[in-house]
């Protein structure tokens, strides 16, 4: 498969993402909306699940800088592909936030600053960054389990997507539960609200990292030593 198509997948899969996540958030501020956390954490948790399954088979269904800087650390992905893919996946949040912004009500857009998570009162850096990590580490940690071993259920990115439900249930009303670095960029950039941004890279890298060096050392059995594609 082509670097230019997987690349396209992975653009494709976050702008998907990113676009109902950025969406939902700002739709729950809509007069006589009543979904709330429930039905944002539904939202994301379906269209990950939606556009994983969709790119699974093109590029391995990534959609996350920090699922990739993961992968890139256990060896299943090369530097090349790694750098080439976090480019699409921020491009395809750029694009979602951007649309976004163009089709929401103004003014409730401005209100969510387009859906751009934010640390709520009492949470300060250190501990969004340890709540984001813990929530990534849950989040490869079934990229892992349902994708990337060798025995991995045959489910697409259904338990993948699911993580992102009962993280944002316990995440979403503290850190607002990115666990994606380009989740987060993507409405900072198009809003111009950057505070806190560092939490929403420090914290889902360190879980990916941490879950990564747990998955490839102890759980997994291991595999036949090969290199890593460019």
């Amino acid at each position: 498969m082509s670097l230019y198509r997987r690349a396209t997948a992975e653009a494709l899969g976050t702008f998907g993402l990113v676009f109902i996540a950025c969406g939902a958030v700002v739709a729950a501020g809509l007069p006589n909306t009543n979904f709330g956390l429930l039905g944002i954490a539904c939202a994301q948790a379906i269209i990950l699940a939606v556009m994983v399954t969709a790119t699974m088979n093109i590029s391995g269904g990534h959609l996350n800088p920090a699922v990739t800087i993961g992968l890139l650390a256990g060896r299943r992905i090369g530097p090349r592909d790694a750098l080439v893919y976090i480019g699409a996946q921020l491009a395809g949040a750029l694009v979602a936030a951007w649309l976004v912004g163009a089709l929401m009500p103004p003014d409730a857009a401005s209100a969510a600053a387009l859906g751009t998570p934010q640390l709520q009162n009492g949470i300060t850096f250190t501990k969004g960054v340890a709540i984001e990590a813990v929530l990534t580490f849950f989040l490869m940690s079934a990229v892992y389990g349902t994708a990337v071993a060798p025995t991995a259920p045959k489910v697409g990115g259904f338990a993948i997507g699911l993580t992102l439900l009962f993280d944002l249930l316990v995440g979403g009303n503290l850190t607002g539960g990115a666990m994606n670095p380009a989740r987060a960029l993507g409405p900072a950039v198009v809003s111009g609200t950057f505070l806190g941004q560092a939490v929403y890279w420090i914290g889902p890298i360190l879980g990916a990292l941490v879950a990564t060096v747990l998955w490839e050392q102890v759980l997994m059995e291991k595999e036949p030593s090969a290199s890593a594609p460019a």
